[in-house]
C-alpha cells in the first residue's frame, strides 16, 4: 500500500512538473533520468580519448606540451550535444552538467592516457560572471566527473583575474588577445609534479585552454592532460 501510495504521488508530480531530456526535449519516462535512453545510444562519440594523435590534440602541438588532448563528443549546430551544453550553460539544469561528467569519466578511464589523475581543474569564470551565471559550468562537469574517475576537484588555485568578453564569433587571433593574461596560478607548489586535468565544455580554437595550460605549468614538473566535453573541430 506504501509503494503504491509513493508511485500514485510520483505519478502526479510528473504530470504537474514534467521531466523532459536535455538533449532533445522529449518526456523522459519513468525510469530514464536526464537524458533519454534514445538520446544516450546516439550521442555522438569522437573516440579521441584512446588516440593522443587527435584532431583536436593537433591544434596544440608546436605551441603547448600537453600530455594528452581528447574531447567526448563531437559539436553541431542545433545537435544534441549543444542542446544539452545549452542547457547548462543557460537554463540552470546542472544535471545535464553532471551527467555530462559522468560520461566523459567513463570513457577517460578508459584510456592508457588519462591514468594516475591527481587533480581535475575547470576552466575558471570571473568571479563577477560566476555570480551573475550561479556557477561555473565546467565546475559541474568537474563534479560529475570525479563521481566516477580518481583524482579531486581543485577549483580555487587555477583563478581567472580579468572578466574577458565573450570568445563567441571572434577570430582565433582575437580570442588569443582576448585570453592571454586572464589566468594566475595562486599556489603553483599544489600541483608540482602532480598530474591535473584541465576540464572545458568545448573546445574550438583552443585559445583559452592553452591559456590556461601556459600558466598551469609554472608548477614545477607539472604534467597537463586536457579532456572537453565536446569538440567543434573533425
Amino acid at each position: 500500500m506504501k509503494k503504491s501510495k509513493i508511485t500514485l504521488i510520483d505519478n502526479l508530480l510528473s504530470l504537474l512538473y514534467p521531466q523532459v531530456c536535455a538533449a532533445c526535449g522529449t518526456l523522459l519516462y519513468s525510469h530514464e533520468e536526464v537524458v533519454c535512453l534514445s538520446c544516450r545510444v546516439l550521442l555522438p562519440k569522437t573516440g579521441y580519448e584512446m588516440n593522443e594523435n587527435n584532431p583536436v590534440s593537433r591544434i596544440f602541438w608546436g605551441r603547448i606540451p600537453f600530455n594528452t588532448v581528447s574531447a567526448c563528443y563531437f559539436f553541431s549546430k542545433q545537435g544534441k550535444i549543444q542542446h544539452l551544453i545549452h542547457e547548462l550553460k543557460y537554463k540552470k539544469n546542472t544535471d545535464a552538467g553532471m551527467f555530462l561528467g559522468k560520461e566523459i569519466a567513463k570513457e577517460l578511464m578508459q584510456s592508457p592516457l588519462y591514468q594516475n589523475i591527481d587533480f581535475v581543474v575547470p576552466v575558471p569564470l570571473h568571479p563577477k560572471k560566476k555570480r551573475i551565471r550561479g556557477y561555473n559550468q565546467s565546475e559541474i562537469i568537474g563534479r560529475g566527473m570525479v563521481e566516477i574517475m580518481p583524482g579531486k576537484l581543485n577549483n580555487n588555485n587555477l583563478i581567472r583575474s580579468v572578466s574577458s568578453s565573450s570568445q563567441t564569433k571572434k577570430s582565433r587571433f582575437a580570442r588569443w588577445e582576448n585570453v592571454k593574461d586572464i589566468f594566475v596560478l595562486s599556489r603553483p607548489a599544489e600541483f608540482s609534479g602532480k598530474h591535473v586535468l584541465l576540464i572545458d565544455d568545448v573546445i574550438t580554437t583552443g585559445s583559452t585552454i592553452e591559456a590556461c595550460g601556459r600558466v598551469l605549468m609554472q608548477a614545477p614538473d607539472i604534467k597537463v592532460s586536457v579532456a572537453a566535453a565536446a569538440c567543434a573541430v573533425s
